[in-house]
């Protein structure tokens, strides 16, 4: 892990002022996170948080005294890129090792949780977003935050579960305060939480001995099946003979979802982020006072639902959600020309006339298409293996059943279908013109299906299976290196970048 952490810090940092100008909507992001340092009030069309973070970033990256040897003037001060890209890029550097812990959480397995943290660090667009002053990183890592702490929480008892859960609020409400769509993250929450209650009432109507049982005794008595399987663990020859590596621990935090009541949910998954987003935009609100609390609420909405409907017309670049899955649209952040490779790229201006370019410089926000076709295929088969084990009892026995206790792949499965479901499907009804870019909060859940897939093909019996794994592993590793020119925007010739774009529709 603290290796897929220095490539992830590596990557993001090298080069990090290579272009000194403002890259997409840094001329909005890094302009208002200068604005609050200067005090210059403005109309923010989202929440403030990555706008302060970006801004506290500028502030400590003028202190420093180094990496100040390009200049530009395109926040409203002078500042050097790498003051406004730093923080992001440290943040980003992050995100694989959170991805990381949730996989270990789920499943105490520690080559699932290296398998998740390793494909996440060899992704484009997480690379991308994090070398430039966007905002996205940050709806991405609070959000993860969450949920960890959330499986943290159902991994505890007592003050320390109570612990965990206030830190997940605190969290899901910070990535509420980056973007509104943050708020799917904490719906996937509450809609996993809803599944285990339904699991547990039909359990319940079949016998109903469980339901008569208190909450506190069932605690009790799952506490201590886990204490006696930890104990079997350790006892069990099998753990040293060196084969405890396809026998996967029997339990999983998933399983104690149903000790959480609804007033826990309301209060530590409701009152809480609720309180978070309301203080966030206390200090923008400060700074502007055109609009009150719910007037800047109703403004946002208003601008929104004027940016257009979702097709080329309207941005080249729009992608509807659909397109998204398949990475059939991507977009390009920055495109520049230049007539050879020791020639200074201008800090604005068009590019040269077609043809004219001998050297291309291209950041396309893309994502690693190896690993999101390869996820999208292991998320279909966790979806199909949940529907599978409802649709055999019905044939076999011509009757609807779940099954009395869930394998821990099946809680994973449920928890990653569910996750990817509730960060993709509100996008659905979404009419605006909408981007590539807002389907990173779902495409996490992709990075842990395809690693939990991997895991199981390297973990079987089978030669084949465990060749599949290391197969796809390889694809995914050498597809990141094959495209990294264009997530880092290094110097290309034309052929190159034609040859790494395989499609009309990525141009």
């Amino acid at each position: 892990m603290l290796g897929i952490f220095i490539l992830s810090l590596a990557l993001r940092f090298w080069g990090l002022e290579r272009f000194n100008t403002l890259v997409f909507d840094e001329v909005y992001f890094a302009k208002f996170g200068n604005n609050y340092l200067t005090h210059t009030p403005f109309f923010n069309a989202h929440p403030p948080l990555s706008q302060y973070m970006i801004g506290i970033g500028i502030w400590i990256g003028s202190h420093i005294p180094f990496w100040h040897d390009t200049v530009n003037g395109l926040t409203g001060s002078m500042r050097s890129p790498w003051t406004y890209r730093w923080l992001n890029a440290l943040t980003g550097s992050f995100i694989p090792l959170v991805v990381a812990a949730i996989a270990y959480q789920l499943s105490y397995r520690r080559s699932f949780a290296i398998l998740a943290g390793l494909f996440t660090a060899c992704d484009g667009i997480f690379l991308v977003e994090s070398r430039y002053a966007l905002s996205n990183i940050y709806i991405v890592i609070f959000g993860l935050l969450g949920h960890w702490f959330l499986l943290l929480a159902l991994d505890n008892h007592n003050e320390r579960r109570r612990f965990f859960l206030v830190f997940a609020g605190i969290t899901f409400g910070a990535s509420i305060g980056t973007k509104w769509n943050g708020l799917w993250f904490l719906s996937g929450a509450y809609l996993i939480w809803i599944v285990a209650w339904v699991i547990r009432g039909i359990h319940s109507f079949a016998n109903p001995k469980l339901f008569l049982k208190s909450p506190s005794l069932q605690e009790a008595e799952e506490d201590g099946e886990s204490r006696s399987h930890d104990s079997a663990v350790v006892a069990s020859p099998r753990a040293t003979a060196g084969v405890s590596a396809y026998s996967p621990p029997s339990q999983t935090p998933l399983q104690n979802l149903t000790q959480l009541n609804i007033f826990q949910m309301l209060f530590y998954l409701g009152i809480i982020p609720a309180s978070i987003y309301s203080i966030i935009w206390i200090p923008h609100l400060q700074l502007d006072k055109t609009y009150g609390f719910i007037e800047v609420h109703r403004q946002i909405l208003k601008f929104h639902l004027q940016l257009g409907g979702n097709s080329p017309n309207v941005h080249p670049y729009c992608a509807a959600w659909y397109k998204w899955p398949l990475m059939t649209r991507p977009m390009a952040y920055y495109y520049q020309t230049a007539e050879r490779i020791t020639e200074p790229l201008p800090v604005m201006g068009p590019p040269l006339p077609a043809g004219a370019g001998k050297v291309i410089y291209d950041v396309h926000a893309m994502g690693n298409p190896f690993l999101w076709w390869f996820g999208v295929a292991a998320m279909l088969f966790l979806a199909g293996m949940l529907v599978a084990q409802i649709v055999m009892p019905w044939v076999k026995e011509k009757r609807f059943s779940v099954p009395a206790t869930l394998s821990v792949d099946t809680w994973i499965a449920l928890y990653l279908v569910v996750n990817y479901a509730a960060n993709l499907a509100p996008w659905v009804e979404v009419t605006r013109c909408v981007f590539i870019y807002h389907y990173m909060c779902a495409v996490v859940f992709v990075f842990l299906a395809i690693a939990w897939f991997v895991d199981q093909c390297l973990r079987s019996y089978y030669q084949q299976l465990r060749v599949l794994g290391v197969t796809i592993t390889f694809m995914i590793l050498a597809a990141f290196i094959f495209w990294m020119p264009i997530y880092l925007g290094l110097p290309l010739s034309p052929d190159g970048y034609k040859m790494r774009m395989w499609f009309n529709s990525w141009i």
